[in-house]
Order: structure tokens, then sequence, then C-alpha cells
């Protein structure tokens, strides 16, 4: 595999500097009960210092050409090669976990993800980690630093937007260190980071999560404008907002996440009505 020329299509830049990747290893902190799920394994560059500390490894690497290398050297780690998107995470904890329990109680948040993810599709893979928040204790990925700066931003600020206030409702994050392209290859046209990702935090119980995706979502549509005019432009073009005691005037980048908690809670109430 040290000849293997990355794939643009997928993405794909090889970690190769050894104390960035020792880093990564140390900030992760695995431990012999954890279940690990590694998105892109790619050569094996995390998986060599990680597939004999944990109970059970899984890795989803969608390059069929490094599969079959991947299992000869890493024979206790259960490779699969599909596209992490396509994934069923439900269906995978099933394999290695009994403590899943039926639709009316709470699932155990078992799996521990890391990866090296392709930086075209970063948005997909935390929107599909949101979704299936219910199977994934944490995860600590690399991604770019400027998409990595809009998930940590804060209210009234020009990285404020989509990401920042959906993955700090569902989780709490942190920026763990910025990585140079140097590191890389080949080497990247932007700077990376490392953030971590912890899904154990205590949201609010009675809201309706994808009703505050959608609220969220539609009130960056247009950025720039009034929540008014966003909402105007959206979804919710029918509904009449004005019955909402709420100050549509500002615009989405000031509102807190506590505000779009409000919002939602309001507009939900509107929409049953």
């Amino acid at each position: 595999m040290e000849n293997l020329k990355p794939l643009k299509r997928f993405g794909q830049n090889y970690l190769q500097d050894q104390n960035t990747i020792l880093k990564i290893i140390d900030t992760f902190n695995v431990q012999p009960d954890d279940t690990i799920l590694e998105i892109g394994p790619g050569r094996g560059a995390l998986t060599k210092f990680l597939h004999n500390k944990p109970k059970k490894y899984f890795a989803v690497e969608i390059d069929k050409r490094v599969i079959d290398e991947l299992k000869n050297n890493f024979s206790n780690v259960h490779f699969i090669n599909a596209d992490f998107l396509e994934l069923n995470l439900k269906q995978i904890q099933s394999e290695f976990t009994d403590e899943i329990t039926s639709d009316n109680q709470t699932e155990s948040r078992s799996i521990r993800i890391i990866g090296n993810i392709p930086y075209n599709i970063t948005s997909p893979i935390l929107f599909k980690m949101i979704e299936n928040r219910l199977f994934i204790k944490d995860a600590l990925i690399m991604t770019q630093y400027e998409v990595a700066k809009r998930i940590i931003a804060k209210p009234r600020t020009k990285d404020y937007g989509i990401l920042s206030v959906l993955m700090n409702y569902f989780a709490t994050v942190e920026l763990c260190f910025k990585i140079s392209p140097n590191v890389f290859y080949p080497k990247p046209k932007v700077d990376s980071a490392i953030i971590k990702i912890d899904f154990q935090n205590n949201k609010e119980v009675e809201l309706d999560d994808k009703l505050f995706i959608q609220v969220v979502k539609a009130s960056f549509g247009n950025r720039r404008k009034t929540l008014k005019n966003s909402l105007s432009n959206s979804i919710y073009k029918d509904i009449d907002i004005s019955k909402i005691d709420f100050d549509f005037t500002r615009r989405a980048e000031e509102l807190s996440i506590e505000e779009f908690i409000e919002l939602t809670k309001k507009m939900k109430k509107l929409l049953s009505n």
C-alpha cells in the first residue's frame, strides 16, 4: 500500500506524520472495554496503533483497493467495504452488543468513532452522527480547520451557522488542535483540525428534534436577511409566523441555542393548531 495513489473522488489525503498520529491516539484515549468504529482507515495509519486496544474494532472503508491488505495486516478488525453515509449503525451495534433495548426505552450509546474523514462530505457525516446519536458515545474526527471553527462558533460571529447550533445542541464539542497540511500525502490546500464530539450531554427532553433541525436550517436559509424573510422563503412560507410572540426582525446569527429552542417550541405549538 506504500505506493498507493490517493483518489481525489474519495477525498483521500493520507496522514503520514508519526507525531501527529500519536497525538491523535493519545487524545482519543481508547479503553479496553470500548467499541471503536473508524471511518476511512485508508492505509491503516491510525488503525496500526489502535487495533489491539479496544474490545471490538470496526472500520468502514469505501476504497476496495486497500481492503484485502488491511484485513491481512489487522486480522482482529472487522472491515466493512462500504460508504459510511449508507451504513446502518444500529445493525452494526447489534452485531457486537446486546445492550440495544426496545423502541420505548433509551438505547445504549456504545460506539466510539474516530476518523480522518473526507472533507467534501464533512457535513453529511456530522448529520449522520446526529441522526444516530443514540448509538454513539463520542467521536474524534479530523476536519478542515475552517469547518472546525464554524462548529465551535458563538452567536454574532461570522462563523456561526447551522453546524454551530446543531452540533452544540446535540453534543459537547471541543476543537482539540490544529494540523498543518505538511503531515499529509498529498498535501491539502487547507489547514486541518481535530475535533471531539461528546453526545452524552443533557439536551432539552421535550423538544421535537426533527422540527428543531428544520427550524434552524430554515432560519439560516437567507443568512444576511431577517428571520422573517428567511422563514418566508423556506418550508414554512405558508405559516403565519406573526401569530408567534417572537422577534423576527433579527437575523439567525444573532440567536443563541436557547432562543432557537424557544422558537422551535412556539413553532410546534403553532403547527399543532
